[in-house]
């Protein structure tokens, strides 16, 4: 398999830290390539018509994208434990907790954009402080509402990878952070980044919005 990837991108990196920990990393070749919709990359779109990374490339069968979709194709290859729950509240805690983190992500880029991407005059102050605001209750939700383990050895469902991957790239590009008041979480996070899957997959490089 190949997945189409991009160093600095939280989604990519969940599908990636998803691998390593369900014992497949060795199955896939890591591709990376440039994405941004003012920078269209026609190797991604000939694969997914989003034009967006990640993607899973199977030999002789259509290419999987979005990072869900992959991380629960990805749970259908190994004999281990399941990292997605497969029944009752066990299952719904950790997609509801993957969707707090998919949309941390997707608010941090939507500040960036209006803060450092889009041109400063065309830029919406009301947009980035509603976005800003989404971040900051979700941290407070999951200061209370996520299953935290502090062992790097304790079992661990997709909801802890997608949140781990969220945060540490919140931090990367230095967005509005989660550390203050927030002990728990902090701890937690702190505790999670340092399992090899994390390590493994450094984020790094700048977005390329323009070719």
């Amino acid at each position: 398999m190949q997945l189409l990837y991009q160093t600095h991108s939280p989604y990519a990196r969940k599908a990636l830290v998803f691998a390593h920990e369900a014992g497949l990393a060795d199955r896939i070749e890591v591709i990376h390539h440039e994405t941004s919709p003012t920078n269209r990359n026609e190797a991604v779109y000939a694969q997914n018509p989003l034009g967006k990374v990640p993607v899973l490339l199977r030999m002789g069968l259509p290419p999987i994208f979005d990072s869900g979709v992959i991380c629960e194709y990805l749970d259908t290859l190994h004999t281990g434990r399941p990292l997605i729950p497969l029944r009752d509240e066990a299952r719904w805690h950790a997609l509801r907790v993957q969707a707090v983190a998919q949309g941390m992500a997707d608010s941090g880029i939507a500040v960036r954009w209006e803060t450092s991407r889009r041109p400063e005059a065309l830029r919406y102050p009301p947009l980035r402080d509603g976005h800003t605001g989404k971040l900051l209750a979700s941290y407070d939700w999951l200061e209370k509402e996520l299953d935290m383990h502090i062992d790097t050895d304790a079992p661990i469902h997709i909801g802890h990878i997608a949140v781990a991957t969220s945060l540490s790239w919140l931090e990367f590009r230095d967005l509005p952070g989660f550390r203050n008041q927030r002990p728990r979480l902090t701890a937690w996070y702190e505790t999670f980044i340092q399992r090899a899957s994390m390590l493994a997959t450094p984020l790094s490089g700048e977005t390329q919005d323009h070719a």
